[in-house]
């Protein structure tokens, strides 16, 4: 059991860290891209998140998890940046 909770917190690391410079690489090089557009996603995300009918399974929660936490991060991080 440890040895499975610990390769699902690898897997969350590894799929944050993914996601978190992508969107760093997208800010800075799309001039097109807005927080409104990043926030549009992030809402997209949820929506996945709360379909979870037939249920994924223990590794896609880990990564719509993963990926959620980044969108939230990446987006306070940015909103930080304009009022400093």
């Amino acid at each position: 059991m440890c040895e499975t909770t610990s390769a699902f917190d690898e897997k969350y690391r590894q799929i944050f860290e993914e996601e978190t410079r992508g969107l760093h690489r997208r800010k800075n090089h799309d001039p097109e891209c807005t927080i409104e557009d990043i926030e549009g996603i992030l809402r997209s995300l949820y929506i996945i998140d709360g379909n979870d009918v037939e249920g994924r399974g223990q590794l896609q929660d880990t990564a719509v998890s993963a990926t959620i936490a980044a969108y939230e991060h990446f987006l306070a991080e940015w909103k930080k940046e304009l009022t400093v």
